[in-house]
């Protein structure tokens, strides 16, 4: 199991690390483009697409990196002064809705993604991406949320996660 567990941190990391990639290209790309644009005269009309797809893949290629990290945004104020069971309901709580929300988006992802995959339909773009490619990361990176959220919920079903180990939620 923990070699599993292992694995699934790994591949966390080179999802996050793709993602990091991405965004580093679209800022250059992005700073190319109003050089391009503006100096030369010579707009780049490919620049804008990609990073639109760009930033749909950094979105589902991170997040679950930033749920196992803490690097995501959360209210915390009143977590803060609630006894600890209650902090670890509420841990479960969250854990249950976000495995409920990757669900919906893995599925609906994978369906949209087959869907555009099957009918070979292309973006009517400058670039013409195929669809499929613009959507695959949806599901992809669902279902590696929705098996953070899972562990999650074991850690905090079970006491251990590390909100409720070091006394508060950060």
């Amino acid at each position: 199991m923990a070699k599993l567990l292992h694995a699934l941190d790994r591949i966390e990391n080179a999802m996050a690390g793709m993602a990091t990639v991405l965004l580093v290209g679209i800022t250059v790309a992005v700073c190319l483009e109003v050089f391009m644009r503006y100096v030369i005269n010579q707009p780049l009309v490919w620049v804008v697409e990609l990073s639109e797809y760009a930033l749909l893949y950094i979105c589902f290629l991170g997040t679950a990196w930033a749920l196992r990290n803490d690097n995501h945004v959360k209210v915390d104020i009143v977590l803060n002064i609630l006894p600890h069971r209650v902090r670890r309901a509420c841990g479960v709580i969250s854990s249950l809705l976000g495995i409920a929300i990757s669900a919906i988006l893995l599925i609906w992802g994978t369906l949209a993604t087959w869907e555009k995959f099957q009918s070979g339909a292309y973006n009517p773009t400058v670039v013409e991406f195929p669809g499929w490619i613009v959507l695959l990361c949806i599901p992809l990176g669902s279902f590696f949320l929705g098996i953070r959220f899972l562990r999650n919920l074991v850690e905090y079903a079970a006491g251990t996660h590390e909100d409720l180990v070091f006394g508060g939620l950060s």
